[in-house]
């Protein structure tokens, strides 16, 4: 049966070791005294899948988001060599709430 990192991730350690006996993989020689933090990944190795999770970003362009957040900066930068106040914190505030769009989207 093929596992995805998501399926592996949920399941016991016990099940893991299982799952490790059943491949024979040089990979998880020695299963029987991991932990699951070290058996994850030589699960995934001895599986042949990714050994992390993929966080999209659904509902967003994150590459635009980016871009503007790009142009903000330099905006900000040049309030501060000017010493604007009102415009460094408009600014700032924006930038903040960018970066809070891509983060609630990405899960």
């Amino acid at each position: 049966m093929a596992f995805t990192f998501e399926e592996l991730k949920v399941k016991t350690v016990q099940q893991l070791r299982e799952i490790a006996q059943q491949t024979g993989h040089e990979a998880v020689q020695g299963a029987s005294q991991m932990n699951k933090e070290h058996l994850l990944p030589a699960l995934c190795v001895a599986l042949g899948i990714e050994a992390h999770e993929h966080h999209a970003a659904s509902g967003i362009d994150k590459t635009s988001i980016k871009a503007e957040m790009r142009r903000l900066r330099k905006r900000r930068d040049e309030a501060l060599n000017e010493h604007d106040e009102m415009t460094l914190n408009a600014i700032r505030r924006q930038i903040h709430h960018l970066n809070h769009r891509i983060r609630a989207h990405t899960h």
